[in-house]
């Protein structure tokens, strides 16, 4: 049912369309809670600057000339200042200039000389100038990097060959090559002796200086971002003081002491901390996290996410959770690489209070945490899958007419239509709570053995996992599905999308390169290739997927699972190359010319992101938070200022 009462949708521009989430059970918070959860989003905001950093070292200045010229009140709106204005947009979604899915440059629709003429008619003293620096200097570093397409034209540059390194725009290395960042870890990890494996490299820059020694900088309240660290500490130190918990306190206290330290061996201790907590109404993550906007797999990119549990989703996962064993003893692999005691999964659905960093505008659904494999086999992990999320896609997508376009049979168009939500959410939760926490790496394999194939490999995994047991009986026996032809939605909407409908995402002539979107290719053209009773044909001029026979299907998705949990436990590195490179990065020209036709008759926009609540505080005459209201009224355009002059730390 569709709450007529919230506006799920909001703006629109370039491929992007604005949602909003809604924060159900909020009221219900004790104060205490509330405090919490407003003091947490308060350190997950002032993470922002941290990820356009990260993004690229450009990215700030850029962002900030912009939104100058943009608020000027002088200038007039014509169709060069309404193409900044979307270019501006475009920065604020992806945390800078590269897009946030496919990584390439965005094309400005606004010329250089405008840009030049209207840094000067703007107030000089509001631009992000450096000591001594004047608004033509300023022009100058910043027009290549805009408007030249061959200037760090790939944030994440994954090309099979190339130096990923030194062609990937991203702010994580500093005048080094890929031989030697991978050699200088390589070094590190060889040395790292303790029987807790550090993250190496997780936080900080690599950089090799004029007399061509090559050091990390940490990021610390006393190193790289200390003045966005220091501000999220602040928060931090007030979070734990209305902590609901002991354990949740000493957590948020490891946290505090990792950001100041930037010690790995305390992050290892605070991951393990975080692991235990458990129990509690509140959550968050916080901090250098997710690896895929690195090339080498290495470094975390800052994100944050306040949650709290949605009690009745949750019985789900934690039916699932509990059935954990059972899961992978009778995973399709070899028995080598099973996990013969599967460690503490404990899985939850929330809902999201705050998104920020790597997590906002656009989000995960579903995060199963710590990444560390020796933490999960040792300690377990969390997994969670997000409700107010999904439910906000869901209900923005209503009757929009996406399926009867892509799925010509009706009895499958019926079957999907009736179980899609459903099946979406149990794949997220097996994705998340199992896929992610199966299997074990043989002894002697590094974490990293799978380098810039890596993140794809694990992705693959994960949804091979959830995939396989998606048809199994199991779940209908654990009444998480209705019956026994409900897997088969799933399966047909899984391979649609890995083969055909997530390439409207793509620009034509592109090639795949987002990490998630691979995964998607290469399952379902493995399984196309290697399932007689599964074919892409044209009928009426438009190509069609038809599946005739699912329990073949599963068969081929058990088969390329196995082979997945291989490579990573024997680190294969040239079979992962070689699945990677053959079956998820190329894509066929005619198809994707159609693909984009058909979509684009539906004017739907491919990507969508998601526009803060605002958390607004009420103190009482004590000078005491009080209450915490949610406000939803408030704009993307005026967020996004708003943000960029609160939690401006970096310049």
């Amino acid at each position: 049912m569709i709450d007529s009462q919230f506006n799920y949708q909001d703006e629109r521009f370039a491929d992007i369309q604005m949602l909003r989430y809604k924060l159900e059970g909020f009221e219900e918070l004790s104060i205490r809670q509330k405090q919490l959860v407003y003091y947490l989003s308060q350190a997950t905001l002032y993470g922002r600057d941290i990820t356009f950093d990260q993004f690229g070292r450009y990215n700030l200045i850029i962002r900030k000339t912009l939104e100058t010229i943009y608020t000027d009140q002088t200038l007039e709106h014509d169709t060069q200042f309404d193409a900044l204005a979307v270019y501006l947009k475009r920065i604020w979604f992806s945390s800078g200039i590269h897009h946030h899915y496919g990584c390439e440059k965005f094309e400005p629709g606004f010329t250089p000389d405008y840009l030049q003429r209207a840094m000067h008619q703007v107030d000089a003293r509001r631009l992000p100038l450096s000591d001594g620096q004047t608004v033509d200097e300023l022009f100058e570093v910043l027009r290549p990097v805009i408007f030249d397409p061959q200037v760090l034209p790939m944030r994440v540059n994954k090309a099979d060959g190339d130096d990923l390194v030194t062609t990937s725009a991203c702010n994580f290395y500093e005048n080094v090559s890929q031989r030697e960042a991978e050699d200088f870890y390589k070094q590190k990890r060889l040395t790292d002796n303790s029987e807790q494996p550090l993250s190496q490299g997780l936080n900080s820059t690599l950089v090799k200086t004029d007399d061509g020694e090559i050091k990390e900088i940490v990021w610390s309240c006393d190193g790289r971002y200390a003045n966005a660290l220091r501000h999220i500490c602040y928060w931090l130190e007030k979070a734990a003081a209305v902590a609901e918990t002991d354990q949740q306190k000493k957590v948020i206290g490891l946290l505090i002491r990792y950001y100041r330290e930037g010690s790995l061996e305390v992050f290892n201790e605070y991951c393990i901390e975080w692991v235990k907590c458990l129990g509690t109404k509140v959550d968050f993550i916080n901090g250098f996290i997710e690896v895929y906007g690195d090339p080498l797999g290495l470094k975390g990119s800052w994100e944050g996410l306040v949650e709290y549990v949605d009690e009745e989703a949750t019985q789900r996962t934690r039916t699932i959770s509990s059935n954990a064993q059972w899961f992978e003893d009778h995973s399709p692999v070899d028995p080598r690489f099973r996990k013969p005691v599967v460690k503490g999964v404990s899985a939850s659905v929330i809902c999201a209070a705050m998104l920020g960093g790597d997590e906002y505008p656009s989000t995960a659904i579903g995060i199963n945490l710590p990444n560390a494999d020796w933490i999960r086999a040792r300690h377990g992990s969390k997994s969670i899958t997000i409700s107010n999320i999904t439910d906000a896609y869901n209900k923005a997508a209503h009757g929009n007419g996406f399926w009867e376009e892509f799925i010509r049979d009706k009895d499958m168009l019926d079957l999907v239509k009736r179980y899609a939500d459903i099946c979406d959410n149990l794949h997220t939760d097996l994705h998340e709570c199992l896929g992610h926490g199966s299997g074990q790496l043989l002894p002697g394999v590094s974490a990293d053995a799978l380098k810039a194939y890596g993140s794809t490999i694990e992705e693959a995994r994960a949804d091979l996992f959830g995939l396989y047991y998606m048809a199994d009986a199991k779940l209908v026996e654990l009444g998480l599905l209705p019956d026994g032809d409900a897997y088969k939605s799933q399966y047909y909407t899984y391979m649609l999308n890995g083969l055909m409908t997530q390439l409207v995402r793509i620009d034509l002539g592109r090639k795949i390169e987002e990490d998630h979107m691979r995964n998607r290719a290469l399952i379902a053209r493995w399984c196309l290739e290697h399932t007689e009773g599964m074919a892409l044909t044209e009928e009426d001029g438009v190509y069609v997927l038809k599946i005739e026979d699912f329990s073949e299907l599963r068969s081929a998705i058990a088969t390329l699972l196995a082979e997945m949990q291989r490579i990573k436990s024997e680190g294969d590195y040239e079979a992962a190359r070689r699945l990677v490179e053959d079956y998820a990065v190329n894509i066929e020209a005619d198809l994707h010319e159609q693909v984009i036709a058909r979509y684009r008759k539906l004017h739907l926009a491919p990507y969508k992101g998601f526009i803060n609540p605002w958390l607004t505080p009420i103190y009482n005459i004590y000078g005491e938070l009080a209450d915490v209201q949610v406000n939803y009224s408030e704009s993307y355009d005026h967020q996004m200022l708003r943000y960029g002059s609160e939690y401006a730390t970096l310049i």
